[in-house]
């Protein structure tokens, strides 16, 4: 009686992830500059119009709105790289001196921004229903909830937009809050956490006017956007918050 061996077939391996790559800014003169002053113009805008949010949230909200749009917009076309592009495709930051390939397929950044912005608007809604589920009110300050979350969402969402395109990959990695970090991400994870933080004092029984809603949800997703985006986006670059068992292809 003859047995015969049949050796089993290997199990597959899952094919590893691909690697999402931290985003540097441009090499450029004036990117470094435009980044710094970018926080300054808000920081500033912000500091301007705190009284009139405290007292009239709605009127403070949607006059300051456009305003940050623009320059959110002009930051991310003058110090970021454009979804596509080779700067977005490359962890290392560039050095000073090197020259840039030239390639006529790389995208426009103005249309980029354009249709980012569309996508976060589309977005804001969607952001609108979260904030009511987390505790916002409902059926009252409708205005106020809407406004807040356009503000966060050009914030954290239109830069992310900008950077990394509808990819889903590195649009579940920073959902997954296990993309490296820079300044769209710490800023994206800044205005989350400072956002969540703020509605910390809103419940106190302080008695204070600025605890109406949403001043201090606003005023915690600004904060945690300056930190998240220009401190910890630079000082952790390129490192992940998340273990991931992500590999370069």
């Amino acid at each position: 009686m003859s047995t015969t061996l049949v050796k089993s077939a290997p199990a597959q391996q899952p094919a590893p992830k691909a690697a999402v790559p931290a985003i540097p800014l441009l090499n450029t003169p004036l990117a470094l500059p435009a980044s710094v002053g970018h926080q300054l113009v808000l920081a500033g805008l912000f500091i301007w119009r705190f009284d009139a949010l405290v007292s009239d949230p709605v009127s403070a909200l949607q006059i300051s709105l456009p305003v940050v749009v623009l320059v959110q917009a002009a930051y991310v076309t003058l110090c970021l790289p454009a979804a596509g592009s080779s700067g977005a495709k490359s962890s290392k930051k560039p050095r000073i001196g090197d020259k840039k390939k030239s390639d006529s397929r790389e995208p426009s950044a103005i249309a980029t921004a354009v249709i980012s912005l569309l996508l976060t608007l589309i977005l804001t809604p969607f952001l609108h229903v979260l904030c009511i589920l987390f505790g916002a009110p409902f059926l009252t300050h409708v205005s106020h909830t809407f406004l807040c979350c356009a503000h966060i969402a050009v914030l954290a969402i239109f830069p992310i937009f900008y950077v990394r395109g509808s990819d889903p990959v590195p649009l579940q990695a920073v959902l997954g809050i296990s993309a490296p970090f820079d300044q769209t991400f710490g800023g994206f994870v800044g205005t989350i956490v400072g956002a969540w933080l703020g509605a910390v004092p809103i419940p106190l029984d302080w008695d204070r006017e600025w605890q109406k809603w949403p001043v201090t949800i606003v005023v915690g997703a600004y904060l945690g956007y300056f930190v998240g985006s220009k401190l910890v986006g630079n000082i952790f670059y390129g490192k992940r918050w998340a273990v991931s068992e992500e590999k370069e292809e």
